[in-house]
């Protein structure tokens, strides 16, 4: 079997990643930097990316439209697996506030980690299986893409406290039987 890879790219930067604000599914645009950002990405891309798939959140699929665009490739598509991780209530609080009121409590509609892995496992199959054998480049967030490098790797990466830039992108690849961090780089690229 032909190998599937899957560049997992991350959106670029809004006002709230500054602010080190929980997004989730709130759909907060990319500000100027981030559009620079995923300009720069996308120049350093390799072009052999067959097709794009993108989370259905506005910050994602501009990413998307700037590396289609660039790449030559046809419009993404939008999977919905790719969707950010949902922190409820907490969408909007600084991440230290919302560390404070989960050691507390549960917080009203934030998707759980159990949840988020068995979505990511979906998501994984499901590429395997519509994308069997393609370079795949798939435009997500911060929080859905650390959950699968984690799944892939067995817990390696990221590492505790290692934080994923905005226009990130590290490549997963699956050879038929299992999955495999490919190339893990979760710098800004510049």
């Amino acid at each position: 079997m032909t190998t599937t890879y899957i560049g997992l790219f991350r959106h670029g930067q809004t006002d709230w990643n500054i602010d080190f604000r929980l997004q989730g599914t709130s759909d907060i645009p990319m500000n100027e930097t981030g559009l620079e950002q995923v300009k720069t990405a996308t120049r350093a891309l390799a072009s052999d990316w067959e097709v794009a798939i993108t989370s259905p959140l506005g910050r994602a699929v501009q990413t998307a439209q700037i590396a289609t665009e660039y790449l030559g490739l046809e419009t993404a598509q939008v999977e919905p697996l790719l969707l950010e991780r949902s922190f409820g209530d907490a969408e909007g609080m600084l991440y230290e506030d919302w560390r404070e009121l989960l050691a507390q409590a549960a917080v009203p509609g934030c998707e759980s980690i159990a949840d988020l892995e068995t979505r990511c496992h979906r998501l994984l199959e499901k590429l395997v299986l519509e994308h069997a054998g393609q370079r795949v480049l798939a435009v997500s967030h911060g929080a859905l893409i650390r959950k699968v490098l984690n799944l892939v790797s067995k817990n390696e990466f990221p590492r505790e406290g290692e934080r994923l830039g905005n226009a990130s992108l590290s490549v997963i690849a699956f050879d038929g039987s299992h999955w495999r961090i490919e190339d893990y780089r979760p710098h800004t690229r510049v």
